[in-house]
């Protein structure tokens, strides 16, 4: 669904969630500036028991003048269009009004599927990175637009707490983007926390859960802010016998939880994505993470479980089914592996040089997460057929691949498209879009390589990379170059069946 789609409607109610939140407000009031801009006559609303109290939220509306009205009679039909933003119509978390049309914009997961004009993506960190993108494709400009961009910046940091659980790059890349007023960031940020929040976290603190052998803690904490999880996490990771910590409360529609990690042997946002696998979504940055668990879909799968009971068996079965390897010290045994070939699929590749510098501190920005690193003369980066980008030296490339003129075209040559990796130069600050200077490369057929698939979970720190390891699952393979035993990396499944093919047996170079 696109926004112009909606333009044919008029009035339009925008509703938030009963007792909204920075992220609500935010995308509610993105959407009221864009339909005002079309001169639709529009109003921003919510209802529920309570009016918004909290110091951050008031001091929000107050200082960026955000227009939200509150509806004491919620027996009026709404006519028109009614959109229900950062909630979905029907769910239980927002107050029944009736309307002649209903639209849903969301970023949580889908509950409600009987309302056809939808937008909701569970992949997202926060409404407003959502609301902003879909403005965007209309050709919503936000160049001086301080108020609302304070605010959906504002919305994306208290929904992934101060962004520290970030993990899609839409939600990276509006954060770059927006123009916004720190000052005030600062403000809401520092009304944040109650003395009853405060109290909340000295009482979870007291009744921690801790493992001697993995050396992790969890906490359960009663409800509050998502930002009082990230607190209590912070600090628990300070205290020197523990190495990752969970701290999560219950809701009424689910669970929200937080994940620190201090050691490089366990990514804070693959852990979370891990605990929330199947039941919820979960992701954020390597050493902070966070995820949401469905509470409909956990008492479907764990009907008999407990919070506490479950995140200590996941916890248990993350340490002890995972395998770590560091591929420059690994005498990888591959006698049990059979030998693949390259299929002659077209890839994309860049000289690194010929975007920035040699010595430039880039990050490279894909769906998969960003990749730090510093450009050298002998850098090239590769795009795979899931638009997947990693650098290899140039001899390598040489070796494996021919290049060509034609320019390289994202959508044709991937099997998807979600996202346009990007190139930030972290000395300027300027962004690049990595395809604007790709060309299409064919592999020669000469690259061997042994590999076998995985029966449990691998952690494989590769040659190129010692501090962020390449995650393996059950069904993914684990690969190796024949000419170089500690070119050791992981295939995802579905990449590797469509990328190699068996060959006979080689011998070794």
């Amino acid at each position: 669904m696109r926004l112009a789609q909606l333009e044919q409607f008029d009035p339009i109610t925008i509703q938030c969630h009963d007792n909204p939140d920075a992220d609500a407000l935010a995308s509610g009031f993105g959407l009221y500036t864009y339909f005002k801009e079309k001169n639709k006559d529009v109003r921003l609303v919510y209802a529920g028991k309570n009016q918004v109290q909290k110091k951050n939220l008031t001091l929000m509306v107050d200082k960026l003048n955000i227009p939200v009205i509150y509806l004491h009679d919620t027996d009026i039909p709404i006519k028109g269009l009614l959109i229900t933003v950062d909630c979905q119509y029907g769910a239980g978390n927002v107050t029944h009004l009736s309307a002649e049309n209903v639209a849903i914009i969301d970023h949580h997961q889908i509950e409600i599927t009987n309302v056809p004009m939808s937008e909701i993506r569970s992949n997202l960190g926060s409404c407003s990175t959502l609301v902003w993108q879909m403005m965007k494709e209309e050709g919503f400009s936000f160049a001086g637009k301080y108020e609302l961009g304070t605010a959906l910046y504002y919305g994306l940091f208290s929904d992934t707490n101060q962004f520290s659980e970030i993990y899609n790059p839409l939600d990276m890349d509006m954060r770059d983007a927006l123009p916004c007023e720190k000052s005030l960031i600062n403000l809401f940020r520092n009304s944040n926390l109650s003395l009853r929040e405060l109290e909340i976290a000295g009482l979870a603190l007291i009744k921690h859960i801790y493992n001697d052998d993995y050396r992790y803690a969890i906490v359960k904490a009663n409800p509050c802010d998502p930002n009082i999880l990230g607190l209590i996490s912070d600090f628990l990771l300070q205290v020197e016998e523990i190495d990752t910590c969970i701290v999560y409360n219950e809701l009424k529609d689910g669970i929200k939880f937080s994940v620190r990690s201090c050691v490089k042997e366990v990514r804070a946002d693959e852990l979370a994505s891990f605990l929330a696998e199947d039941i919820g979504s979960g992701g954020g940055h390597r050493e902070k993470a966070g995820g949401f668990i469905s509470r409909s879909k956990y008492e479907e799968k764990h009907p008999t479980l407990h919070s506490e009971a479950y995140f200590s068996e996941r916890m248990n079965d993350y340490f002890d089914h995972c395998q770590i390897i560091d591929a420059v010290n690994y005498d990888i045994d591959i006698s049990s592996m059979k030998a693949y070939v390259k299929r002659k699929l077209p890839q994309g590749f860049v000289i690194a040089k010929e975007i920035v510098p040699v010595g430039t501190p880039i990050t490279i920005r894909t769906l998969e997460g960003d990749v730090d690193m510093t450009v050298e003369d002998n850098t090239v980066f590769m795009i795979g057929i899931k638009g997947e980008v990693y650098p290899v030296t140039r001899e390598k490339f040489e070796k494996s691949y021919r290049t060509t003129d034609e320019q390289y075209d994202l959508k044709e040559h991937t099997l998807q498209a979600d996202y346009i990796p990007t190139i930030r130069n972290r000395m300027d600050g300027s962004s690049k879009e990595i395809i604007q200077f790709a060309k299409v490369c064919m592999p020669t057929g000469e690259t061997h390589i042994h590999a076998k698939m995985l029966t449990g979970m691998v952690k494989v720190f590769t040659s190129w990379d010692r501090e962020k390891y390449m995650l393996g699952k059950p069904g993914d393979f684990l690969a190796v170059r024949c000419d170089d035993r500690h070119d050791i990396y992981v295939v995802e499944r579905d990449i590797f069946y469509k990328s190699y093919e068996e060959t006979e047996e080689i011998e070794e170079m």
